[in-house]
């Protein structure tokens, strides 16, 4: 059960590294060639399609991010890495819910994607949640916690990357040390920001009661590129992307998981035997 549960977390692992790759290389593509308009992350999974076998491929990217949901979850719900019961582990836990909640879309795509179907529907997939969100009781209340969690998560991740505490639970070799701790701080810093001004974006979307306020990624990258030099910000925001792709490979190579078992599961859920 464990070896199972650790190859869903590292395929996982490397599902969202593809898909950031591919995020990160659209949008450098149109930083090369002059351009904005980032393509989003259901672009970055079309991509797929056209390479031979491409719907297999696509099924197996289907595969490895529902195992990172699970891994998601068993970080949040049953502490599978052991966190310390403070502020900053209750922290990490809800940003580890938060991660869980929004890849669910992104396997979801993948998976109806990998059966014939389109995956453009949600390429505004924020600004569908932010709507079903402020429809529910408390609402903009409702949506506006969200977006201090996004913008928490993302300031925790620039903390992470600056400070190097992936390298707590990342046992990088010595080998290529340099260069492969270079990739995840850089990855872990650019991510960290583009997800603060995601965050920016709902928590607007909140004070308007205007899902339309809300946006991703790939409109983060487009509010860098109106920046004064946002040419070359875009570019340094578009590397950091794929940086962040490889920070995902390497987790899913040298990451230690320890996968939760039944004993964990009783911790967590009072009343289950």
């Amino acid at each position: 059960m464990r070896n199972h549960f650790e190859t869903l977390a590292r395929g996982g692992y490397m599902a969202r590294g593809v898909v950031y790759l591919l995020l990160g290389g659209l949008a450098l593509t149109s930083a090369v060639y002059g351009g904005g308009g980032a393509e989003g992350s259901s672009d970055a999974l079309s991509t797929i399609l056209g390479w031979p076998f491409g719907r297999i491929l696509m099924g197996l990217v289907a595969i490895g991010l529902a195992g990172y949901v699970l891994w998601r979850l068993a970080q949040g719900l049953l502490n599978a890495d052991g966190v310390d019961d403070d502020w900053k582990g209750f922290a990490g836990r809800v940003g580890s819910l938060i991660s869980a909640g929004a890849n669910v879309f992104l396997a979801l795509t993948a998976a109806r994607m990998a059966l014939g179907g389109s995956g453009g529907g949600d390429s505004n997939g924020e600004e569908n949640a932010s709507a079903w969100l402020l429809q529910q009781p408390f609402g903009p209340y409702l949506l506006g916690i969200a977006a201090l969690g996004i913008i928490v998560a993302g300031l925790i991740q620039i903390w992470k990357g600056a400070a190097k505490e992936y390298r707590k639970h990342v046992k990088i070799p010595s080998t290529h040390a340099n260069a492969l701790n270079f990739v995840c701080q850089f990855g872990l810093i650019a991510r960290g920001v583009l997800l603060a001004v995601v965050g920016g974006f709902i928590f607007y979307a909140a004070l308007t009661v205007s899902p339309d306020s809300a946006g991703g990624i790939s409109e983060a990258l487009d509010w860098v590129h109106a920046l004064p030099f946002g040419r070359w910000l875009y570019g340094i925001a578009a590397l950091g992307l794929v940086a962040f792709g490889g920070y995902s490979i390497i987790q899913g190579l040298y990451r230690e998981v320890d996968a939760p078992d039944a004993s964990d599961v009783r911790r967590a859920v009072p009343g289950v035997s």
